[in-house]
């Protein structure tokens, strides 16, 4: 699972704007993601023998 990118890339004008008015980057808050999207390596996947069903891809 990795975080679903196109949540980052809505705050990252939040951050960037918080730091260009002089914020320290030290004091901008840690946000963690909220959402995750599953991902499938394919080819490992292949080299290793695993069938990924059609139904999940």
């Amino acid at each position: 699972m990795r975080p679903n990118n196109a949540g980052l890339c809505r705050r990252t004008p939040t951050c960037l704007d918080k730091t260009l008015k002089g914020m320290k980057p030290a004091e901008i808050p840690v946000e963690q993601p909220t959402k995750f999207e599953p991902v499938i390596n394919l080819k490992p996947a292949k080299q290793i023998g695993v069938t990924i069903p059609q139904s999940v891809l």
